[in-house]
């Protein structure tokens, strides 16, 4: 991004009743040339209004590269970028290259624009997320680098987090045994993968290590009580944030990994309300999480709850480092877990060469060579038309006589017809074969054949072991309302004077939707629905 490169969407040009409501909510200040209003590494900083001065935004150097000008603002202008939603600290700087006068807006107050003014909301809105966009695929990306072997699972983990969180990085394949121009710095196949943060290395680099550093792991105040808090972000999950903070309940949604479940590693949803001609899962997903952060919802992200429990007429949710989140109530959409075929070497091709998602990210694993799709329903269905249409020749197992026993009739007849796909029914993966990376599958009635990829949609379990306490049914999914044994309503029930309501567990105020839940129906809109509904037993159970 240049400095006169900003279009009308990235740089809006305000009116003046327009202005004069954003500068209300700001902090005035007078500032010379070349002082900074907040530079890359700050945790904290805000929106910055320019009312008379000239303020460039600036990718800083990084030892390797000089400094790059990304864009001049000046008067009724404003100053900064996605991250301000988010919680995620600058990585980029903003200094003064004229002098004049310039207002503060903290997040608090960037909120509150969020949710009082609707027309300021939207241009705002609009304008960070372009220039996040922008900022994606020009020299910002340097600020957070991630390098690693193409074929490490690690590395590929470390990958899926940023594209999940939409952050500004680039990322950097190395074949294997060839470390490049690492090696020449020291660096040793041991320290990968390596994630450059402003052009510092962090060696074996994991999700959770780069969100502490960017600020984007969970830090709320002991005292802090916050009405909702969610627990997954698969669509029930962005769902359920999404309705609570727009219905006013202060409201943290929680990963295990990053914002999507499974619905993120579609390649392509058709029956979706709304969307004629299909949505890939992860632009869905993309498009969800920034409304999420429109009304407010804290996302945190990787951080995962390992125990749920009463605390008086309060609830405490534990994560795995430690530190315990306090809520009044609870919504669990912690989804469920990819099921694996038992063959060996499974877990050693687990990233390379064997995958839970067919996108853009596992498609640039296998482009163009032969791949072997396991499963018999919508997800198997759609991920063998996403590969074949992208160059893979494509073997679809299918343990059952009759592939429409479990896949809608559209996806079937598209299959059949599709002759880059050839489907094998009543048949089986038995074997895996190749060095450091899948090269080969055995299917039990075709024999060995090449493969550099599996891709596995056999179904998931509950991802429910973290809540012993709660009622489940024999496969571990969460009863809730009239479904849940009347064994486990203790007698915290008796001192409410009500029964569970819809969508509630065995525990008061903590709810279920979505995949992990019993009886529902599995599907990216039901997640949807079930997700918003849920909110309203919230409310309902809150002003009880």
């Amino acid at each position: 991004m240049q400095p006169s490169s900003l279009d009308p969407v990235q740089n809006p040009t305000l009116t003046d009743p327009q202005w004069a409501r954003l500068v209300a909510f700001g902090v005035p200040e007078d500032v010379d040339t070349n002082h900074h209003l907040f530079r890359s590494g700050d945790a904290d900083y805000d929106l910055i209004l320019v009312d008379s001065a000239e303020v460039e935004v600036v990718r800083d150097s990084l030892g390797w590269v000089e400094e790059a000008v990304l864009a001049r603002m000046g008067a009724h202008s404003f100053v900064g970028e996605l991250g301000l939603l988010n919680g995620q600290g600058a990585f980029l700087s903003a200094r003064v290259v004229s002098p004049g006068r310039v207002l503060r807006v903290d997040r608090a107050a960037l909120r509150r624009i969020m949710a009082e003014d609707d027309e300021l909301c939207d241009i705002i809105l609009h304008a960070l997320w372009a220039r996040r966009e922008v900022l994606r695929r020009g020299p910002a990306a340097l600020t957070l680098k991630l390098v690693g072997l193409n074929s490490s699972r690690e590395f590929m983990f470390l990958r899926r987090f940023a594209e999940r969180l939409d952050l500004v990085h680039s990322s950097v394949e190395l074949d294997d045994g060839r470390l490049g121009y690492l090696s020449e710095h020291g660096f040793t196949p041991d320290d990968l993968p390596v994630a450059f943060i402003q052009g510092e290395p962090v060696l074996r680099a994991t999700p959770g290590i780069v969100a502490d550093r960017l600020g984007l792991s969970y830090q709320g105040d002991a005292d802090e009580v916050v009405d909702l808090v969610v627990v997954g972000g698969g669509p029930a999950g962005l769902a359920s944030a999404i309705y609570g903070a727009s219905e006013g309940l202060s409201t943290v949604l929680l990963d295990a990994v990053a914002p999507g479940g499974q619905a993120a590693a579609t390649s392509r949803i058709e029956n979706f309300l709304g969307f004629p001609f299909g949505v890939s899962g992860d632009n869905l997903i993309g498009q969800a999480s920034l409304q999420a952060l429109k009304f407010g919802v804290r996302v945190y992200a990787p951080c995962e709850a390992v125990r749920l429990q009463p605390a008086g007429d309060q609830l405490d949710v534990t994560l795995s480092d430690g530190r315990v989140l306090r809520a009044r109530s609870a919504i669990v959409t912690s989804g469920a877990a990819y099921r694996t075929l038992t063959l060996d070497r499974w877990s050693e091709f687990e990233g390379a060469g064997i995958f839970y998602a067919a996108t853009q990210l596992e498609l640039r694993q296998v482009i163009d060579s032969p791949v072997v799709v396991v499963g018999g329903a919508n997800s198997a269905g759609q991920a063998a038309l996403y590969l074949a249409a992208n160059g893979c020749p494509v073997r679809l197992v299918v343990r059952g006589s009759e592939l429409g026993t479990r896949m809608s009739s559209y996806l079937v007849d598209r299959l059949v017809e599709d002759p880059r796909v050839e489907v094998h029914t009543q048949s089986q993966v038995v074997g895996l074969g190749g060095g450091t990376s899948l090269e080969s599958v055995r299917i039990d009635r075709v024999g060995e054949v090449d493969a550099r990829g599996l891709f596995c949609f056999i179904g998931a379990v509950p991802a429910t072991s973290w809540l012993q306490t709660l009622d489940r049914d024999p496969d571990g999914f969460l009863r809730t309302g009239s479904d849940i044994t009347a064994g486990a309503l203790g007698g915290a029930w008796g001192a409410l004077g009500r029964e569970p309501l819809p969508f509630e567990t065995s525990i008061p105020r903590v709810f279920a939707a979505g995949d992990v839940r019993q009886g529902s129906m599995k599907r990216v809109a039901a997640a949807v629905g079930e997700g918003s509904s849920a909110v309203a037993s919230v409310h309902r159970a809150l002003a009880g």
